[in-house]
């Protein structure tokens, strides 16, 4: 027999991810009342589960979707994506396995009785609800399915819907100090003036130290994606990522093949189909050669050097395939670790459990990243976004120091 409290945890995770907070205690309730109750049947599952992790009425279509998932496998949520041009019969059940009546009422029919709180058995669900079963069954698939999915192995259709999903992903800026100090309770530097300033109510004895604290700015943010063909399938999705950081952060967008282009000016203006039109016009050698380490020189040298990668954080997404010597890309990374604060690699081969950077041109880049991760699934760029997030002041000196 399956552990029970593997069961709870397993059905109370995918009610949590469908909008119904099933919370830990919760959880236990509906384990401690399978126990007592010794349900024999699905249908005393159902009811028990009804009881103890539904707690309003609108939950109870949500949850009589989940149940039929974990329990009767009645729903595929793989099909569902990958068919949704056509809509699935969200209600069809096998003969059965219909929905339970109520233990204590049966079926009522009769438009005049009055329906019983959400976690009750008497309570029926509203028929004009059944329009929202595909954002349901939607919202579950987009956290079941496509969370660790790679990009290389998504549909078009899929590939839509993480794009949807990755526009909405928060952009967090990292933080550096400024120049500025503020008054601050909590502050590691005496504040002079105001000290001698509040002293003035003592009598010229400074009682009272008024301490300071530098400001924080946000950090500029530098992104250059690889378009080659070999990152054909990341690289159309890192152009929403590179949209969103535009607009959100007012980060610098590049991207590269045989040659490196700037897309700041025009991918975070407009709506997102005319910001991608652009994007194919200015960008001709998409899905061509790779030429890294040239693309890389590119950017040092008309950009990198005038102050966009000053204290920057640079992320680089590309698998490291090198069409010329590699020895460009050690330079190239050499100069950038000088004038970047924090790099970042994402390469999406790195997803594989035996992965080794042998690749030529990634093994020349190495020893010049600060971070490097997969950036291959919706999680995976969820860690890019932290990575981002996280940078701080102590990695540079580390690396110098090194």
């Amino acid at each position: 027999m399956a552990d029970l409290a593997a069961i709870a945890a397993s059905l109370g995770e995918v009610l949590h991810r469908s909008g119904i907070p099933a919370t830990p205690e919760r959880q236990a309730r509906f384990a401690a009342s399978v126990v007592d109750i010794a349900p024999g049947t699905l249908d005393e599952l159902y009811w028990i589960g009804r009881v103890t992790l539904v707690s309003e009425r609108g939950q109870i279509e949500i949850y009589d979707k989940v149940f039929d998932q974990v329990f009767r496998g009645i729903i595929d949520f793989d099909q569902y994506l990958r068919q949704s041009q056509k809509p699935m019969p969200m209600n069809s059940k096998h003969a059965d396995e219909s929905k339970p009546a109520s233990p204590s009422t049966g079926d009522r029919k009769d438009g005049n009785d009055s329906a019983g709180s959400a976690a009750t058995p008497g309570d029926v669900a509203d028929e004009s609800e059944s329009s929202d079963e595909p954002a349901i069954l939607a919202a579950v698939s987009e956290t079941e399915l496509l969370r660790d999915r790679s990009f290389a192995e998504c549909s078009q259709d899929e590939l839509n819907l993480i794009a949807a999903l990755v526009a909405k992903l928060p952009l967090v800026p990292p933080r550096r100090a400024s120049r500025r100090s503020a008054r601050n309770n909590h502050g590691n530097e005496l504040d002079m003036r105001a000290t001698i300033r509040t002293s003035r109510s003592t009598g010229g004895d400074p009682i009272r130290l008024e301490m300071k604290k530098k400001k924080e700015r946000p950090r500029r943010v530098v992104l250059i994606a690889d378009v080659s063909g070999s990152m054909e399938p990341y690289a159309r999705v890192y152009m929403h990522l590179m949209r969103g950081a535009v607009q959100a952060l007012h980060a610098e967008a590049f991207v590269f093949a045989t040659r490196l282009t700037r897309l700041t000016r025009f991918i975070g203006q407009g709506k997102p189909d005319q910001a991608y039109a652009k994007v194919a016009e200015n960008t001709p050698d998409w899905s061509g050669g790779t030429r890294i380490g040239k693309a890389l020189l590119a950017f040092v040298r008309d950009h990198g050097q005038r102050g966009v990668a000053r204290g920057a954080v640079v992320v680089i997404v590309s698998d490291g395939w090198e069409i010329d010597d590699p020895l460009y890309i050690e330079q190239a990374m050499s100069r950038l670790s000088r004038l970047a604060h924090h790099i970042i690699w994402v390469n999406p081969r790195k997803a594989s459990v035996d992965y080794e950077p042998l690749v030529r041109g990634m093994s020349a880049a190495l020893p010049y990243v600060d971070t490097f991760v997969s950036g291959h699934s919706l999680r995976a760029i969820q860690d890019v976004l932290k990575a981002i997030h996280r940078a701080t002041d102590s990695t540079q000196i580390r690396r110098r120091a090194a």
